[in-house]
């Protein structure tokens, strides 16, 4: 019997077999997944959609763009997020006189023993927090390029592989203007999802000023509950086995380049999403499907992460900006021009 190729994580097509995860393995995604989720809840009031995207980041191995006003959480999220999986964690404050260096590292001559070492910058750790990543010009954010994307950084024309887990979560604040630079397209699309993270509901307000008045501030809770990890070392990258092994089948993975392919065509969208954007999406759908417990991919997760994925890939023409649209908008109207697989 012939059967049905569906898409691996890379975007090649794989047998059925291949793809078709043992219980075990779907056991594997649940059980951690879940107490990762749960974890973080217990530490950040609220936030449930951007905790969910921190984690199918993680989940596919990508790198998240966290846009959010100050105070919001978001450096608290991803020490949390480091903490639940036994994860180091490093923070670069951008500002404009930051260097490449200040990153990656450099070598320096050591006079005792005469000869050359390599001390290695913040870079290679498991968690990095890029803070304010658009305080710095465009050359020392590209310093970021080759890590994000291949996992290694070239110091003094030597090649130097970081871990086999590194996540990159850079935040910006989407009003201040004022001593900062624009990331180019080719550092935006390195990251799988843009997070917003805006202000708590009421409710969530008045729960955070309660435990704060209780003693139990977020920090505190990050310090107890997460005094010890959630995840044993090597659990993460089981997880993220098992989530490349979440079924795509044809329809969907035509419905993932069809929606793609429209926002090229969309009359607001001057640079549409990239070959680079259709894969992202796949790897994040499959990755949410995990997170919701199940072993295939449904509509409902493209439809939920068009977004995340595409908005900070994607440009409005002048004349629209001008007017005032917003590109999560444009991005709806591309999902509802792109029929849904049955």
């Amino acid at each position: 019997m012939n059967e049905e190729p569906v898409l691996g994580s890379d975007g090649q097509a794989q047998p059925a077999s291949a793809a078709t995860q043992s219980p075990a393995a779907s056991t594997t995604i649940t059980r951690g997944a879940r107490r990762v989720r749960e974890a973080l809840g217990r530490v950040i009031v609220g936030q449930s959609e951007a905790i969910d995207l921190a984690l199918v980041t993680l989940l596919a191995g990508g790198h998240a763009l966290i846009e959010g006003v100050p105070g919001v959480g978001k450096t608290l999220l991803v020490k949390a997020l480091a903490r639940a999986v036994a994860g180091d964690f490093q923070r670069i404050q951008f500002t404009p006189d930051l260097m490449p260096a200040d990153i990656t590292g450099t070598s320096v001559f050591d006079l005792r023993t005469q000869e050359f070492r390599l001390v290695r910058g913040p870079i290679f750790t498991n968690f990095l927090l890029a803070d304010e990543i658009n305080r710095a010009p465009a050359k020392t954010q590209s310093a970021l390029l080759e890590a994000m994307q291949e996992r290694q950084v070239t110091i003094d024309r030597e090649t130097r592989e970081l871990p086999p887990v590194f996540v990159v979560f850079a935040t910006q604040n989407p009003i201040e203007h004022q001593g900062t630079y624009p990331l180019p397209e080719a550092q935006k699309d390195r990251f799988l999802v843009k997070i917003r993270m805006g202000y708590p509901t009421a409710q969530d307000e008045n729960e955070l000023a309660k435990l704060v008045a209780a003693g139990e501030a977020p920090e505190r809770r990050l310090a107890e509950d997460l005094r010890l990890p959630v995840l044993p070392p090597g659990e993460l990258e089981q997880l993220r086995a098992a989530t490349a092994r979440v079924r795509v089948s044809d329809a969907i993975s035509s419905y993932i380049v069809s929606v793609a392919r429209h926002t090229r065509q969309h009359a607001a969208i001057w640079v549409g999403a990239g070959p680079r954007a259709t894969l992202a999406l796949l790897s994040a759908s499959r990755a949410l499907a995990a997170l919701e417990e199940r072993d295939f991919v449904l509509p409902e997760d493209v439809k939920t992460l068009a977004g995340p994925v595409l908005e900070h890939r994607v440009l409005l023409r002048p004349e629209f900006e001008m007017e005032g649209v917003e590109i999560r908008e444009v991005i709806k109207a591309v999902l509802e021009a792109v029929e849904v697989p049955r």
